[in-house]
């Protein structure tokens, strides 16, 4: 595919997108590193697994309750308004969890809700932001900087959260959560204030406003439905299915996180290459990147040698990032702005909401059907949504060809 490289100055220079990566990346570690924590606390006895289980079910519903809610929020009002009470939320909850974790669970589920809530609540509004802060010739290296930095956390804060937890317990390693929390309230830029008065019907007429807007960009439907296709078979499938893979077919532990750094290495790749390279066809590109995630779940389906599907896994790594920063990039671009909060909500919702129904439904699947035969339609499923959303005309660019 023809390209051409970034004429543009780096946006790397300017002090307003570098106070607004330091707070996304704050938020995204926080966001990583409370399951990563709470799992500790199991290791460690501190709570139970059904503990854990309880409380990252509160998290996860206080995300999915926010996030609609914060989208008609981050519309109506600044953006950074609604970034600082998200963060304060999170952060004011990180020592009540702190105090109570394996003391009183009702206690500590109503604090994870709310630093779930605040983690929903904030990803609309800084998806809103940077289209706000960052010039328009300058938002897909944004946000490929933005992504790299959660996949370089992701690659090594496992380690570091591990060192600290020989020399600091559960609840110091909450309130480490929580100081991220205030970072990510405290320093982002102003916007530039481009909100909508509401239309005055209420939260739910605001939002379905936002479902309006969503629908005049057939590429932002087709590409979401892939994206949710993807997410609740593939994603789910292949997060159930490789540690049994890796245990049984494999006898080793090895191929399971040789897998999961390998799918982080990709991104990180992904991330890199798209951050220059404008493809002539942003949209099939993204949605063609979207599709190599298929070779996750077959490379777990067939007998194949170890490196096989760690080679799977970078493919599959490299192709969600050629996906995630041009779908980004394109829904700033197209989508109104007084309603770009409320469209990204909707992306949230519906992508990384139906994520945890996946993961629901996945292990019975395997139960009564076995795991070859949900694998192949995982497989199947995760190349053939993204390519039938190629075929919306406008997907080929996601918008209208310039």
């Amino acid at each position: 595919m023809a390209h051409d490289t970034m004429r543009s100055p780096s946006v790397l220079r300017s002090s307003t997108f570098l106070r607004l990566w330091t707070a996304t990346t704050a938020s995204g570690i926080a966001t990583w590193a409370l399951p990563f924590v709470l799992g500790l606390a199991v290791l460690s006895r501190s709570i139970t697994a059904v503990e854990l289980g309880v409380l990252l079910a509160a998290r996860t519903a206080g995300f999915l309750a926010a996030v609609p809610v914060s989208g008609v929020l981050a519309d109506r009002y600044a953006r950074r308004r609604v970034v600082l009470w998200s963060g304060l939320v999170s952060a004011l909850a990180a020592p009540v969890l702190a105090a109570f974790v394996g003391d009183s669970l009702v206690v500590a589920a109503v604090a994870a809700a709310a630093m779930g809530a605040g983690q929903g609540a904030c990803r609309p509004a800084f998806q809103a932001l940077t289209a706000e802060v960052v010039a328009t010739d300058q938002r897909q290296q944004a946000n490929a900087a933005m992504t790299l930095s959660v996949r370089v956390t992701t690659l090594v804060a496992p380690g570091l959260t591990a060192l600290l937890a020989l020399v600091a317990n559960t609840q110091v390693l909450l309130l480490g959560i929580g100081a991220l929390w205030l970072v990510a309230a405290l320093v982002p830029p102003a916007g530039t204030g481009i909100t909508s008065p509401g239309s005055g019907a209420g939260f739910v007429a605001d939002f379905w406003q936002g479902v309006r807007e969503a629908r005049r960009h057939p590429w932002f439907l087709a590409g979401l439905g892939a994206l949710t296709a993807v997410i609740a078979t593939g994603y789910s499938a292949t997060g159930v299915v490789l540690p049994l893979v890796s245990r049984d077919r494999y006898d080793t532990e090895a191929v399971l996180a040789g897998a999961l750094t390998a799918y982080t290495l990709g991104a990180l790749a992904g991330a890199l290459l798209i951050a220059r390279w404008r493809p002539r066809h942003a949209g099939w590109t993204a949605l063609f990147g979207l599709a190599l995630y298929g070779f996750a779940p077959l490379s777990l389906l067939l007998p194949v040698h170890p490196f096989v599907v760690i080679a799977a896994y970078v493919v599959a790594g490299l192709g969600i990032e050629l996906f995630n920063v041009p779908w980004f990039t394109a829904t700033q671009r197209e989508v109104e702005p007084s309603k770009l909060a409320r469209v990204s909500s909707l992306d949230f919702l519906m992508s990384y909401g139906l994520a945890p129904v996946g993961l629901a439904l996945i292990a019975p699947a395997i139960s009564s059907f076995g795991a070859p035969a949900v694998l192949a339609v995982c497989a199947v499923a995760c190349f053939a949504a993204p390519a039938l959303a190629a075929l919306v005309p406008s997907s080929r660019d996601f918008g209208p060809r310039r």
